[in-house]
């Protein structure tokens, strides 16, 4: 796992060091997207300021993509590989209401508005809300 990590920091020319290592493999291992407060709970003797500047670095480096699903925390997931976070690589985001959890709907890209002349997409928040399959249980 350690060199698949290594890997994917290096793909993205991010210099591999501990805590990068560790935040990867925590994102790599989620099945749902994850704010920076969750973060500090799975690390917490670490400094906040370090978490914050990975997720930073991640984001810049089209490692991780934001959601903003209006739970009033950022959320961050792992990008796919091929991703640059170009209007075309957005999809959309389900938030459920019951747990709180955001969920990558990768398979459901974000609609493309036909916008009038002059106006450029720069990008685009798309979240569905309900409730998630292990809360229907």
């Amino acid at each position: 796992m350690k060199k698949e990590i290594d890997n994917k920091l290096n793909s993205k020319n991010i210099k591999p060091t501990a805590m990068r290592q560790l935040v990867l493999q925590v994102l790599t291992e989620q099945k749902t997207a994850i704010s920076l407060p969750e973060l500090e709970q799975k690390f917490e003797k670490a400094d906040k300021a370090t978490l914050y500047r990975t997720l930073k670095t991640f984001h810049e480096h089209q490692l991780i993509h934001s959601i903003e699903d209006g739970s009033g925390s950022l959320r961050y997931a792992l990008c796919e590989d091929f991703c640059t976070c170009e209007p075309e690589h957005l999809h959309v985001h389900f938030l459920c209401n019951k747990c709180g959890k955001t969920y990558c709907m990768k398979d459901s890209p974000v609609p493309q508005p036909d916008l009038p002349d002059g106006f450029e997409f720069l990008s685009a928040n798309f979240v569905v809300k309900g409730i998630c399959a292990d809360c229907k249980k």
